[in-house]
């Protein structure tokens, strides 16, 4: 499973369109991306920006999936109205490169910090 990062940005005057839109999302967009390999999707905003963590089994083949899926083509369609820059799916990107995670373990004593 991948953990995956996006950013994107909500157009002006339209941040409350956006968190009403995704009160809840279409039944068949929640197959579609299940279908694809998300198992969890999850959005925070701080003003216009949102930043989405995605746990994907393919975030690439999701992508494909998805940019063909009448579920999802629908659903860019309306929800892009509301965003600065339209998602294009085009499938070539990685997310945001990941800096820094905290190691699953604590450093020996005396490892140094990092």
């Amino acid at each position: 499973m991948q953990t995956i990062a996006l950013h994107t940005r909500i157009a002006a005057g339209h941040e409350q369109d956006y968190e009403r839109e995704h009160a809840v999302i279409p039944s068949d967009l929640d197959a579609a991306l299940r279908r694809a390999g998300v198992g969890s999707w999850r959005i925070w905003r701080d003003g216009r920006d949102l930043f989405h963590v995605v746990e994907v089994e393919d975030y690439r083949a999701m992508r494909r999936a998805l940019a063909e899926d009448p579920a999802n083509l629908a659903w860019q369609e309306h929800i892009n109205a509301f965003l600065e820059v339209a998602d294009s799916y085009a499938g070539d990107d990685d997310g945001i490169p990941l800096v820094w995670a905290l190691p699953e373990q604590a450093p020996t004593p005396g490892g140094g910090a990092a």
